[in-house]
C-alpha cells in the first residue's frame, strides 16, 4: 500500500450554536469543504440535569439536499420527523438521515438525560448529494452500535458504518461512494486504513493524539489527505477515538443557505420558499 502524505492539519475552531459552544473543523478559514462533506460539528458537554427534553437540542427544522448523518459516542439522541419516524439511538449508533427533497426533524435528549443530567458527545456532519439525487424521497435510517460492524484488530477497533474495510460492508445507504468509519486505537497501536483511490479523506481526533504521514493530529484536529496513496497510515500516541470521512468527490456545484444544499441560487430560493409553504413536511413533537 502507498501511504497518503498529509495536506493540512487543522484544528477545531469554537461556534456558537443556539448557545452551546461545538468544535468545528469543516468548514474553516483554511478549507470551505472536502467535497462531499460539508461540515462538521463536535458537541460535547454534561448537561446538568433539572431540565425537560422540550428545552434541549434543536427544535424541528427542514433540510434539503443533503444527508446530516450524526454519530453518537456518549449518552442518546431522539429523532423526530415529519416522516412519522421515532427513534432514539444510544452511544455507538448512528442516525443517518437523507433529506432529499425535504424533511422537517428535531433533535432531542431523552427525558432521563434531560432531568437526571450526564454526559453527552455526538458528531454531526454533512455529505452533499449529488445533483440528480437532490430531489429524491427523504428517508431515516437509525443504525445501533449492535448493527454496526466491528473489525477486530491489534490494538485497533473499526466500526464500519459505509463503505467496505477490509471485507466488511457497512450498513449505511449512500447515494455517492464513501468510507465512514469510527475507530479507537489504543496508544502505541499502528494501523493503515485502506483508501479507494480518488476519494478525498479526512480523519478527526475526538480524543488522543495520532501521528500521521508526517503530520500530528491532537485531540480536536482534522488531518486532511492528498491523494497520493491508496492507504492512511495511522501511529496513536495516546488512547485515541477518532474517525475517518472518506468519499468520491461530486465534483459539482455548491449552492448552500442554512439547512438547504442545492446546486444554484434559483434552487436555494425555492427550497426556502417549499419551506415556508409547509412542502418539507410539519412536524409537532410528541414528548413522553
Amino acid at each position: 500500500m502507498n501511504t497518503r502524505s498529509i495536506q493540512q492539519v487543522i484544528p477545531a475552531d469554537k461556534v456558537n450554536m443556539g448557545g452551546d459552544l461545538l468544535d468545528q473543523p469543516l468548514p474553516s478559514a483554511r478549507l470551505e469543504n472536502l467535497d462531499p462533506f460539508l461540515l462538521i460539528h463536535h458537541w460535547h458537554k454534561i448537561l446538568p440535569g433539572g431540565q425537560r427534553p422540550q428545552e434541549l437540542g434543536v427544535g424541528p427544522h427542514p433540510h434539503r439536499g443533503f444527508s446530516p448523518v450524526t454519530f453518537i459516542f456518549k449518552g442518546s439522541v431522539n429523532h423526530q420527523d415529519s416522516l412519522g419516524k421515532k427513534a432514539t439511538v444510544n452511544a455507538g449508533g448512528t442516525q443517518w438521515m437523507f433529506a432529499g427533497r425535504g424533511i422537517t426533524h428535531s433533535e432531542r435528549f431523552p427525558r432521563e438525560l434531560a432531568e437526571k443530567g450526564g454526559e453527552l458527545e455526538f458528531i454531526q456532519f454533512w455529505v452533499n448529494a449529488p445533483a440528480a439525487h437532490k430531489m429524491n424521497a427523504p428517508f431515516y435510517k437509525p443504525i445501533s452500535l449492535e448493527e454496526t460492524p466491528l473489525v477486530i484488530e491489534e490494538k485497533s477497533k473499526i466500526w464500519v458504518v459505509s463503505g467496505q474495510y477490509k471485507g466488511t460492508d457497512g450498513v449505511a445507504p449512500t447515494y455517492s461512494p464513501q468510507l465512514l468509519l469510527r475507530g479507537e486505537l489504543t496508544k502505541d497501536g499502528e494501523l493503515h486504513i485502506p483508501i479507494p483511490v480518488g476519494f478525498n479523506a479526512l480523519v478527526y481526533v475526538l480524543e488522543g493524539s495520532l501521528k500521521t504521514s508526517g503530520g500530528h493530529l491532537l485531540t480536536k484536529d482534522m488531518g486532511v489527505y492528498n491523494l497520493d496513496g491508496d492507504a492512511i497510515q495511522l501511529n496513536a500516541t495516546a488512547n485515541t477515538r477518532y474517525i475517518v470521512l472518506s468519499g468520491k468527490p461530486l465534483n459539482e456545484p455548491v449552492a448552500q443557505y442554512g439547512p438547504f444544499v442545492m446546486s444554484d441560487q434559483t434552487q436555494l430560493m425555492q427550497a426556502v420558499r417549499d419551506s415556508q409553504i409547509g412542502k418539507m413536511g410539519i412536524l409537532i413533537e410528541e414528548f413522553d
